[in-house]
């Protein structure tokens, strides 16, 4: 008989809830409900509406169980998976205030309040994270510095996908994924390191245990239809980035992605952490994956640049369709700038802020809307470039084939760019692999399959995907 999971996805520009079904080997799924998140601006600083996510997240489970009636079948389970480091504080039960964000530049304040007391050499060799002044190491020590009256009310700590599953079940506690990109959890023990959290004066211990990926935490304690009456909540590589990792359609053994959206993330697996002086000075970074696996990646930047363009040029009156955008883009004149540079962070303004830093940089910047849209694509293609390069060097790997995964994979300019420019064939698909990854774990906690992660993703991912090989263009 099929059987019917449910996956909740929440990114920071939307979110939404899929029904997945899986019968004789097969995994299908269709979303059922997309909703709308952004962060909030509140006197200069960035929030989440964390009662609007819920909003959001709970209409899509009425709309998951409406799905499941018309089906006959009872939704199994329900994993969450959303983006990393932001967290909320609970008291009594209770949200103490709305999220901050990770954009918020006012995160700079705990970077140095942190580095004032452990060196980053330091705390790489502790948890192996890449330089981001938004860690919730540097967010946890600027809240205490800045908003002490809140953060010393706090029993506990819950980070975003956690704190979902908390309004959703009452129980409490820490994945393991996203816990490692805290910047507090040791890479080598993959314990919280109490030492750490000490010195930097951190309440470790208001954090909830931490817990695995493809355990039950437990049932739905509200009621969305009586198909979700018995549905229990289970942990899934909450870390987005980490499920859209499982949903790699690789046949090889030694996997080389790009898992692109809003941020552009560039790496492949290990099993231990890589610590070396070179890889901190690269800036990569060792978080976790499914089955204890190493996620070595870089965060770059991604389609973010893009999306806050067009939704400038949407709010001035001048929006264009993006399919109309890359058809122009393609034939467009370009110039490069740096696409990590801390200027292009915070939302607003994205077009002028990119132009001021080509100008900066000696170049004219483009006198067409498509003319930026280039200078983005081929911006980005670079950085992936330059860092593959780094990323073989450090792991003594050779990349020959470079999968794309998520949103970005179904920019076709943007992957001929990226297989141009690594001089790699790229492997776009799938889109939905963030989702793929979290319904695949519960299928595998719910019994369903033991097999490998290798087998999945040869066998039942790679299955009826409609995968487009890029390969390398001559200039």
């Amino acid at each position: 008989m099929k059987t019917i999971f449910g996956a909740v996805d929440v990114g920071a520009s939307s979110g939404r809830v899929l029904s997945g079904e899986f019968h004789e080997g097969k995994l299908s799924f269709t979303e059922v409900y997309r909703f709308e998140n952004r962060p909030v601006e509140v006197a200069g600083s960035w929030y989440w509406d964390f009662d609007r996510i819920m909003s959001g997240i709970s209409a899509g489970l009425r709309e998951l169980g409406a799905r499941a009636e018309r089906l006959g079948l009872d939704v199994r389970s329900i994993g969450v998976d959303t983006w990393a480091v932001d967290y909320g504080l609970i008291a009594e039960g209770e949200l103490l205030a709305q999220p901050n964000c990770y954009r918020d530049p006012a995160n700079e304040i705990g970077v140095q309040k942190v580095h004032d007391v452990v060196a980053f050499d330091e705390l790489y060799q502790i948890s192996g994270l890449q330089f981001l002044p938004f860690n919730s190491l540097y967010q946890l020590r600027r809240q205490l510095e800045t908003q002490s009256n809140v953060f010393g009310k706090a029993d506990n700590i819950l980070l975003i996908p956690d704190l979902i599953a908390y309004s959703l079940t009452g129980k409490l506690i820490t994945e393991r994924t996203n816990a490692s990109s805290t910047g507090l959890l040791d890479a080598k023990t993959r314990e919280w390191n109490k030492d750490l959290a000490q010195k930097l004066s951190l309440p470790i211990e208001k954090f909830p245990p931490l817990t695995d990926a493809g355990q039950t935490i437990g049932k739905l304690s509200q009621n969305f239809g009586p198909r979700l009456a018995e549905t229990q909540v289970v942990t899934v590589c909450s870390h987005d980035t980490a499920s859209a990792i499982v949903g790699i359609p690789s046949e090889a053994d030694e996997v080389f992605y790009l898992s692109t959206g809003t941020w552009s993330l560039l790496g492949t697996e290990l099993t231990d952490p890589l610590l070396s002086k070179e890889s901190m000075e690269a800036n990569f970074t060792n978080e976790l994956g499914i089955d204890g696996r190493v996620r070595y990646l870089k965060n770059l930047s991604g389609l973010w640049l893009l999306s806050e363009s067009q939704r400038d040029w949407e709010e001035r009156g001048e929006g264009v369709a993006l399919g109309e955008l890359l058809l122009a883009a393609e034939s467009a004149d370009f110039v490069h700038f740096d696409v990590s540079d801390p200027s292009l962070v915070a939302p607003g303004g994205m077009p002028a802020r990119i132009n001021a830093l080509i100008e900066q940089g000696g170049q004219k910047a483009p006198e067409s809307k498509a003319g930026l849209v280039s200078a983005i694509l081929h911006s980005l293609a670079r950085s992936y470039a330059d860092n593959l390069e780094v990323l073989e060097a450090l792991t003594g790997r050779e990349c020959k084939t470079l999968h794309v995964i998520g949103g970005g994979s179904q920019n076709s300019l943007l992957n001929q760019l990226t297989a141009n420019y690594c001089k790699v064939d790229v492997v776009a698909g799938p889109a939905e692999a963030t989702a793929i990854g979290n319904l695949m774990v519960q299928v595998r906690a719910a019994g369903l399959i033991d097999d490998s992660l290798e087998a999945i993703r040869s066998s039942i991912i790679r299955s009826g995907l409609g995968l487009k090989t890029y390969s390398p263009e001559s200039n």
